[in-house]
């Protein structure tokens, strides 16, 4: 089988689900599937669902506000403060908010028998993980460059600042852990502990793969519906590919390598290049 052939079975939803169906039982007690339902509310509360909820409502400001949407812009990696020591204080702390949001899921996991191995967080094939994770890379990244140039030009999306950081000694490092904090934080969270809680309440497989995309795309609308639409779709294929193969290094290091490309490559192209 060629590795084209490799990777559509690989994303088979038929296949993933089946998969993730057989690895994972719904939980029959119903105490217990209250409680977990509850602790699935609250971690959304306090992380990425409440971003999605401001993401929501930044897009209402967005389109009510005088500017067309392409004339108006959505800042990442902002700069706290003009002293240079306490921006990078404020830079680390966001860093440790993300840590936190990735180890919150695995230690809520492990309470109820479910390991990080269970999760998908294995070394097993090492190589073979990387590759997965440069192929996801490729296949987000280009067509994701493409989405964002293309709604801007429609007028349905904002101009995404991806670095807004003064340009200091300590500017690409806090960008590149920035990257791995959102690669950890939300492919943890979003992928391995929201598909695994929802099928422990039974939700099925199809529904629980539309939740997660749906999630991930909510929380990138402060972009505009370019954004929104882009991430959704990776939500997609990542979730699939988790469900089908069950490991989470290779998601991680995509969105890693994503994110240090576009939070990098705006801060060094954007003082020379006019479309970004």
């Amino acid at each position: 089988m060629t590795r084209a052939g490799r990777a559509r079975r690989a994303l088979s939803p038929r296949e993933a689900f089946r998969r993730f169906a057989s690895r994972f039982d719904p939980v029959t007690d119903p105490r217990t599937r209250r409680l977990l339902a509850a602790e699935l509310v609250v971690v959304l509360l306090v992380t990425f669902g409440l971003s999605g909820l401001y993401s929501v409502l930044d897009l209402v400001s967005a389109l009510l506000a005088p500017e067309a949407l392409d004339e108006q812009t959505a800042a990442l990696n902002a700069s706290r403060s003009t002293h240079a020591w306490l921006d990078l204080a404020y830079q680390l702390l966001g860093v440790l908010r993300l840590v936190a949001w990735a180890a919150l899921p695995l230690v809520l996991l492990a309470h109820t028998g479910i390991g990080p191995r269970a999760v998908g967080l294995v070394r097993e094939r090492a190589g073979r993980q990387v590759a997965w994770g440069l192929a996801l890379t490729a296949a987000i990244g280009i067509p994701g460059l493409a989405l964002y140039l293309g709604a801007v030009a429609a007028g349905a999306n904002l101009q995404v600042s991806a670095s807004g950081l003064t340009e200091t000694w300590w500017r690409p490092l806090v960008l590149v852990l920035a990257a791995a904090g959102n690669g950890a934080a939300e492919e943890v969270l979003v992928v391995g502990y929201l598909l695994v809680r929802l099928r422990q309440l039974g939700v099925p497989p199809a529904v629980a793969l539309a939740g997660t995309a749906l999630l991930r795309g909510s929380y990138h609308l402060y972009q505009g519906f370019g954004g929104g639409l882009g991430n959704l779709a990776m939500g997609l294929v990542f979730a699939l590919y988790w469900m089908r193969t069950r490991r989470l290094w290779p998601l991680i290091l995509a969105h890693t390598l994503l994110d240090v490309a576009a939070f990098l490559g705006y801060a060094v192209l954007a003082p020379h290049v006019s479309w970004l």
